[in-house]
């Protein structure tokens, strides 16, 4: 019996349970010393920042840099506006008035295009019924506008090129992406305001972070004006467009200075709307030189005591 144990012993440790199986060594497994596990330290997490709320002296320093940007954006839209009046046309204004026309047969405008000067101002606005007023400018060179109800389109005779652009928005008129985009513009002088008055709407407790709109409200602001420049840049684009398709009949024609002029018009939208964006964000500011200013702190002070006093004295 000790025997078979002995061979059946020596079977199972090699791993065979058939008894006539030959003999073979036992494969000897390496033995791996046991080591205590590495323990990778996390590095250390920072606090989280207090916020802390702006005091009255970097409010107002904030203002005044917000001013003094305002300003000089207001003197590179001048600046771009004086290049512009001073750049020449890229081509005569018998051949402007022709890719005009080109423009109007080619989309199917159903609209009146009239080139303004000092001598047909009462003339033209007493033919389409509006103000005189408003053509004096065009008649100077410092305007051009397209209105899609009265549907009409002017430039000044002085720079018939910019009819080109002005028919641009009427095509975009057609359009009913690009139309809405025109009629964003509407709206953009009052979004400071509306910001503000959403941002009241989600009050915040006291010492508590800025909600969304109060930390973006420059960048909403220049938001709410982009739909404009897009749309400006569209027309201008087909005013450019139209120019260098009508090289099939007028010859070869120097458009640099149309681009250019173009160039030059669209950066005083761009340049309206960061301000638009500055705009928006001194809007808080000031909110928050109103909240920080004295008078207005006593004067919300005796109005919660007198709160609290008509309280105690009703209950």
């Amino acid at each position: 019996m000790l025997e078979n144990f002995q061979k059946y012993d020596n079977y199972w440790r090699m791993g065979q349970l058939n008894p006539t199986a030959p003999s073979v060594a036992p494969v000897m497994q390496p033995v791996v010393p046991r080591t205590a596990p590495v323990l990778i330290q996390q590095p250390a997490q920072p606090p989280p920042k207090k916020y802390e709320a702006p005091t009255p002296e970097k409010t107002f320093a904030t203002a005044g840099i917000l001013q003094l940007v305002a300003m000089g954006l207001k003197k590179l839209s001048e600046g771009a506006g004086y290049m512009f009046m001073r750049e020449k046309e890229f081509t005569s204004a018998k051949n402007t008035v022709h890719i005009a026309d080109r423009m109007l047969k080619k989309n199917g405008l159903n609209i009146a295009a009239e080139y303004i000067s000092e001598a047909n101002i009462r003339q033209v606005a007493r033919n389409r019924r509006i103000p005189a007023e408003w053509l004096i400018p065009v008649a100077r060179g410092q305007n051009a506008f397209y209105h899609d109800g009265l549907k009409l389109a002017v430039a000044p005779a002085a720079k018939p090129s910019l009819m080109l652009h002005e028919l641009g928005h009427a095509v975009n008129a057609k359009n009913i992406l690009t139309r809405g985009l025109q009629n964003s513009r509407s709206i953009a002088p009052y979004v400071p305001t509306a910001l503000l008055l959403l941002n009241r709407l989600t009050p915040k407790k006291e010492g508590e972070k800025p909600n969304f709109v109060e930390r973006n409200a420059g960048k909403l602001g220049f938001l709410a004006f982009l739909p404009t420049i897009i749309e400006e840049g569209v027309a201008s684009i087909r005013g450019i467009n139209a120019a260098r398709a009508a090289q099939e009949t007028l010859g070869k024609l120097n458009l640099k200075p149309l681009i250019r002029n173009y160039a030059l018009a669209w950066s005083t939208y761009l340049l309206a709307g960061i301000g638009l964006g500055i705009a928006a964000r001194y809007t808080f500011v000031e909110n928050r030189i109103y909240k920080q200013n004295p008078f207005t702190l006593r004067r919300e002070k005796n109005r919660n005591n007198a709160k609290l006093n008509k309280s105690h004295t009703s209950v």
